[in-house]
């Protein structure tokens, strides 16, 4: 089958003529037709399979008809993100050459202005993500009542980014009537669900198993035992950086992608190979859309070799005549390796990808052989010890935990595992019988004032369990425990301290003497003791015993009255 058979203009089929392809792929044989006939469609193929073709090369027939209006799209097309949404772009400049179609491009990190005055002249194709679309729309500069083709591209992926409630957002701004595209690599449940609540009697178009790989991929997998030189953390990434330098080493790669799953390891791997004399770049989200861009076409341009980047770059990217993909980490979610892979083995070429793994990396392993329906081949390295999978993932490889702080619980005195318990506190002599404590050796170092007598042996200060103890029946018998054996009333206690306190003072300092304004409950004051009398008559220069008087209140100066005048 030709493209001609597929119902394309004139002006469309030169311009695919024009990038060489002469057959279309199955994807693009089944989706063409329906496009132009104005069905909606649900599409799932393996990545790399053409599906951005299929939807733009009949949307350009379809536009090729009809005139822009202000700020009013007359198709809108979705992407995750940004790479892919200038990849789509650049596929409408390529077949629509010959057509005078305006496009726009909206997506994050780029200026506002310059989209904002495309818009205003009138659009006919606009690719966007989501994100940036809305923040245009709720600042006015776009209108939506004008879309007649609406494609979601890269369903999966968005539901994975959690751009859901903003594609649901989008779609209710939208016509009723229109026309839905709908394109994934994968068919999950929820993706199904969005699909009837998107689209109106959509014809299903499935050219391979969903989640399936291509035949042109050689895949393979090796795993690594960690130990000798390689200890904790970080030893493990050393020996994963090291065993990827000598896999590049070994194969014969032209260009090649290295994907991992933290942004962190993005930067150690590149330095590490461009420390090891290998071209490389680096791609993740964290940097400025300049900069990824400049990057991007860095590597196509075969300035390097080598892309170390994050999954921004895992969906829908195309790079011609990419020989190998290398999984520095091995995803956590199962569909982000067919995407992975899926970079390579393009267009019917061949090309392999090969994927690192530690032994706790089994659940995640045995989850990508479940979803491809089929087991990863073993691989092999000269000079790094081969390591087994566990089965039960990560858990299965960390010691058992006992008690807080994280330490490891370990038997004593070779008692097993099973029967080891924290060891209990017992109390000592002392404090289990207090009465025979010693009081001299219990009480602590003071200061010796002349005159000081010891205090009597019931009131000598004990230990502190002892003086707990002590306390603690006190307030038993005060009703200061409750029925759970814990502390009672604040008033209580405090009561019970007082009065410890004034008997510790009445011992220690006053030698058996209680001073009177000791003896007052605390708040009330002291009752001021009775004069002596005497015979003596009162003089005026005894002070001390004249009644005190009361001090007049001061009077402001204007109050004052003036000084009496001098008399002759």
């Amino acid at each position: 089958m030709s493209f001609a058979n597929t119902g394309l203009s004139e002006d469309v089929l030169r311009a695919v003529k024009d990038t060489g392809y002469e057959h279309p792929t199955p994807i693009q044989a089944q989706a063409i037709p329906l496009v132009l006939m104005g069905r909606d469609i649900l599409a799932c193929a393996q990545t790399g399979t053409g599906k951005t073709a299929s939807f733009t090369l009949p949307m350009i027939d379809i536009l090729a008809h009809g005139r822009a209006k202000m700020r009013m799209p007359r198709s809108l097309i979705l992407e995750p993100t940004r790479e892919l949404a200038a990849q789509v772009a650049e596929n409408f400049d390529t077949y629509g050459k010959y057509h005078k179609l305006t496009k726009a491009l909206l997506i994050g990190g780029t200026d506002m202005k310059k989209q904002a005055k495309v818009l205003d002249a009138g659009t006919d194709v606009l690719i966007a993500t989501p994100g940036r679309l809305l923040d245009m729309f709720e600042r006015g500069h776009l209108l939506m009542r004008d879309v007649k083709i609406l494609v979601i591209d890269e369903a999966d992926r968005m539901l994975d980014m959690g751009f859901i409630p903003d594609i649901e957002k989008i779609v209710s701004m939208l016509p009723p009537i229109r026309q839905t595209l709908f394109f994934s690599a994968t068919m999950a449940p929820e993706i199904k669900k969005l699909a009837d609540k998107f689209l109106m009697n959509p014809k299903v178009i499935s050219v391979s198993a969903p989640a399936s790989t291509a035949d042109t991929v050689t895949q393979g997998l090796l795993t690594l035992q960690p130990g000798g030189q390689y200890h904790g953390m970080e030893g493990k990434k050393q020996l994963k950086r090291d065993a990827l330098r000598k896999l590049i080493g070994h194969e014969d790669v032209s260009d090649a992608i290295v994907f991992c799953n933290r942004k962190a390891d993005i930067s150690s791997v590149y330095k590490s190979l461009t420390s090891h004399g290998i071209t490389a770049g680096q791609l993740h989200g964290d940097m400025s859309q300049p900069a990824r861009t400049e990057m991007l076409a860095g590597f196509k341009d075969k300035k390097f070799n080598i892309l170390v980047c994050s999954d921004v770059a895992a969906r829908g990217l195309d790079v011609k005549n990419l020989s190998h993909v290398f999984n520095f980490d091995v995803p956590s979610h199962a569909e982000d390796y067919v995407h992975r892979i899926g970079r390579t083995g393009r267009a019917g070429k061949e090309g392999h990808a090969y994927t690192i793994a530690l032994p706790e990396d089994g659940k995640y392993v045995a989850a990508i052989e479940k979803l491809i329906g089929k087991p990863i081949p073993k691989l092999s390295l000269e000079g790094f010890e081969a390591g087994q999978l566990s089965e039960g993932g990560r858990g299965s490889e960390r010691p058992e935990r006992g008690g807080r702080g994280g330490r490891d619980r370990k038997p004593r005195d070779g008692q097993p595992l099973e029967d080891h318990k924290p060891a209990e506190r017992q109390a000592t002599p002392e404090q289990a019988k207090p009465e025979q404590a010693n009081p001299e050796q219990a009480a602590p170092t003071e200061h010796k004032v002349a005159g000081h007598k010891p205090a009597p042996a019931q009131h000598a200060p004990r230990k502190d369990e002892a003086r707990r103890d002590h306390h603690r029946s006190e307030r038993g018998e005060r009703g200061g425990h409750n029925e759970r054996g814990g502390r009672g009333d604040h008033h209580a206690r405090g009561s019970s301290r007082d009065d410890d306190r004034s008997r510790d003072i009445h011992n220690q300092v006053c030698d058996g003497h209680m001073p009177a304004f000791l003896m007052n409950p605390p708040g009330q004051k002291p009752t001021p003791k009775p004069a002596a009398k005497s015979t003596a008559p009162a003089t005026k220069t005894d002070e001390t015993q004249a009644p005190a008087k009361k001090r007049p209140r001061r009077r402001s100066p204007a109050k004052k009255p003036d000084a009496p005048k001098a008399q002759d």
